[in-house]
């Protein structure tokens, strides 16, 4: 069923919508986690340096498609939210299509520049082969990803987040199977949980599309639904091109980060690759937060009711905020247990490079969360180009401490690069979000209308 977020309590709302969303990505990261811990369980410490080298490499493609195909569901909310049904349809068609163009493109490029890449990340020559191989099997299938993102996107600005989460839960464990089955005991390497991925994404990805043809009415399209006006995919790109592009540059910075690490040799990759995925874990709910946000925000906008933009949006920053701290407090305590579920007899030196990014990480956990209320907060509202240039700067901050402060202090410098790049980031989200809804209650105030923005 559909979810109509113009109504009701704000917290209510963000509580309800947010939980089968942040079960959705808990599982989405154990199964990521899965890969990494039987990698690292079953093939070493090499093979595990490799996986996580290239994980900065699958988010530049991944993230931009994600930023692409959430971009594309903003206009999908808008609509609905001014409920205006063949809006919806024409707003949903238009982002199929443009997904299934951008997609094929984006991985016939990143294929043919996949092995560039390696190595202009100085990936060392002992695990290189292995994340080559990773890295190809993975962007071979991004469309398993893409389409499911898209599927997503859309229900969720439909007010939907519990069908996604099932076909999610059904995919985690069959890639759980998958990597036990290719890894362990077909002996595939690497290879074989790069296919366990794609093969479960895959079927997350049929399964959320069928079912929801099936289930939902506003998506049972018709073909005179795709003849949409060019005015349509300009507004798909005008708001999607600049989160995709968000999220690359974002990559970027930990491409650039993942570069300086490697120059630490694979002890080090694997120790910064466990943490990681630890950390990737625990900042679940603030990414689920930013989700809800867009989806409040869309609807809310649509239906010319800034009012509750405002007081949806101040709800939400007390939920991070509070969230963030309970983050934290997870990485300082049970921080050193999470890691070793990731080796076979983990060395202290190891172990002892692994906690102290958690540490770093945890003690600025505040504005991590805060990038993903306000970020999504000001996409919502159509306003691309600042969080475009918030991931400038994040990319900007994490460059120069990740090749800066590690002549001076060492591997702490790279552990203080996210930190410095979160803040970065943070601080003109927050300003502009508060310059920008200040100026709609003043014009609000003047010439007496709701619907400005």
């Amino acid at each position: 069923m559909t979810n109509d977020m113009t109504q009701g309590k704000p917290f209510k709302l963000f509580i309800w919508f947010s939980i089968p969303l942040l079960i959705g990505n808990v599982f989405q990261q154990l199964y990521s986690m899965v890969d990494t811990i039987i990698v690292g369980k079953f093939l070493g410490e090499e093979a595990l340096a490799a996986v996580g080298s290239t994980g900065s490499m699958f988010f530049l493609v991944n993230g931009f498609l994600l930023g692409l195909t959430s971009g594309f569901s903003v206009m999908v909310a808008q609509r609905f939210g001014a409920k205006d049904e063949e809006s919806v349809k024409k707003a949903i068609a238009s982002n199929i299509t443009l997904t299934v163009i951008v997609t094929f493109i984006v991985t016939v490029v990143m294929l043919l520049l996949k092995t560039p890449l390696l190595k202009l990340m100085n990936t060392p020559d002992n695990v290189f082969n292995y994340a080559n191989t990773y890295i190809t099997i993975i962007y071979a299938g991004i469309f398993t990803q893409a389409f499911y993102n898209m599927s997503a996107g859309i229900l969720r600005a439909l007010g939907d987040s519990k069908t996604p989460l099932y076909f999610l839960i059904i995919a985690s464990i069959v890639n759980i199977v998958l990597d036990l089955v290719f890894i362990v005991n077909l002996d595939m390497g690497v290879a074989g949980a790069a296919y366990a991925t794609n093969i479960a994404q895959g079927l997350a990805a049929v399964l959320c599309l069928v079912y929801s043809y099936r289930k939902f009415h506003l998506l049972k399209l018709k073909k005179e639904d795709f003849k949409v006006p060019a005015s349509y995919y300009r507004t798909h790109f005008c708001i999607g091109l600049p989160m995709a592009l968000q999220f690359s540059i974002t990559a970027i910075g930990v491409m650039t980060l993942q570069s300086a690490i490697n120059i630490f040799g694979s002890s080090v990759m694997a120790a910064y690759t466990a943490a990681s995925k630890v950390i990737q874990l625990v900042m679940q709910p603030v990414v689920t937060y930013g989700v809800s946000t867009a989806t409040f925000v869309g609807q809310n906008l649509g239906a010319g009711l800034y009012h509750r933009i405002r007081e949806g949006v101040r709800t939400i920053t007390f939920i991070s905020i509070g969230t963030s701290i309970l983050a934290s407090a997870v990485l300082f305590i049970f921080g050193k247990t999470l890691v070793a579920f990731f080796l076979d007899n983990p060395s202290q030196e190891v172990i002892g490079y692994a906690t102290q990014v958690l540490n770093y990480a945890g003690i600025f956990f505040i504005p991590l969360g805060l990038i993903f209320v306000y970020r999504n907060a000001l996409q919502a509202m159509g306003q691309s180009f600042i969080p475009m240039m918030a991931g400038m700067l994040e990319l900007v901050a994490r460059a120069v401490v990740a090749y800066t402060l590690p002549t001076l202090i060492g591997f702490t410098g790279i552990c203080l690069a996210d930190p410095a790049a979160w803040i970065a980031a943070a601080t003109p989200l927050i300003i502009v979000y508060f310059i920008k809804m200040r100026k709609v209650e003043q014009r609000m105030a003047v010439e007496g209308n709701t619907k400005i923005l």
